[in-house]
């Protein structure tokens, strides 16, 4: 009897390594994120290093494929917090790949194509046993109704241009993830380049990511632990975060009072190549 169980415990030790395999802190991203991503503004935006990316494109290709080996069984398995976080450093690691394809002849991630060679609907990598494109990520996975209800993964998905929200110089990981998307929130609208209150007009200009997606801050969005107010528009997102979009006391009172027109601000699709 002893000896069967050693050997059912040695035959199951093959499985139990194969489902520990997969590093959460997914630090082989992180360690190409720390040389190759450059905050500027006052940290409240970042460029990144694509020479410095594609001189080390044997590590971010390695990195792939360990996403690209996590299969739809092992993925469900995952708390919600580590799926996104996977989910989001996915989005970011295989966009940089796709930049790399073409760099350094390239000005836009739009040079690829809008419609033929869409690089977002362009299925050019592995996820979970098929092809998968980046749109899959984000609005397929992601933004799925009911799965994640989670609107700050925008201010997390980086699609490699100055008007997105900035690449993040760490990898997401799950144990910091509410923290990280709140932080990448607030320098994300504390940037006046691409969120700002017009005093003149009384309208808050912001960035069109609210005008194409203005429905996931309308979905009673209660923050990571279900226990904040039920969002349920953008106004009230804006008003949480006033102090952000302006600098004098009135001007915010006006954006907390919800009493600001919106606007939104022409996207800026140039690439966010630190040579630029």
């Amino acid at each position: 009897m002893k000896n069967l169980l050693l050997l059912l415990l040695w035959a199951a030790l093959p499985f139990t390594a194969l489902a520990q395999t997969f590093d959460h802190t997914h630090a082989a991203w992180g360690a190409l994120l720390k040389k190759h991503v450059v905050l500027i503004d006052g940290g409240k935006s970042s460029q990144a290093r694509y020479a410095g990316f594609a001189q080390e494109r044997a590590a971010l290709k390695n990195y792939l494929d360990t996403l690209s080996k996590v299969s739809a069984q092992e993925f469900s398995g995952w708390n919600k917090p580590q799926q996104m976080a996977f989910l989001i450093n996915a989005y970011n690691a295989f966009t940089v790949e796709k930049i790399l394809t073409r760099y350094p002849d390239i000005r836009s991630i739009r040079d690829f194509g809008r419609v033929f060679g869409n690089p977002f609907k362009d299925r050019f990598f592995t996820l979970f046993g098929r092809e998968f494109s980046l749109d899959m990520i984000e609005h397929d996975t992601l933004r799925k109704p009911g799965a994640y209800n989670e609107p700050r993964v925008h201010f997390a998905v980086n699609c490699a241009s100055i008007g997105c929200p900035m690449l993040r110089e760490e990898p997401y990981v799950a144990s910091r993830l509410d923290a990280q998307l709140e932080e990448q929130t607030r320098r994300f609208l504390a940037d006046r380049s691409r969120n700002r209150y017009n005093a003149a007009d009384n309208a808050l200009e912001v960035s069109e990511i609210f005008k194409w997606f203005a429905e996931d801050w309308s979905s009673g969005y209660r923050g990571f632990d279900g226990k904040g107010e039920a969002m349920q528009s953008l106004a009230q997102f804006f008003a949480k975060y006033a102090d952000l979009l302006a600098d004098a006391p009135a001007h915010r009172q006006t954006i907390a009072e919800r009493r600001a027109a919106i606007r939104h601000l022409d996207y800026d699709w140039t690439l966010n190549d630190i040579r630029r």
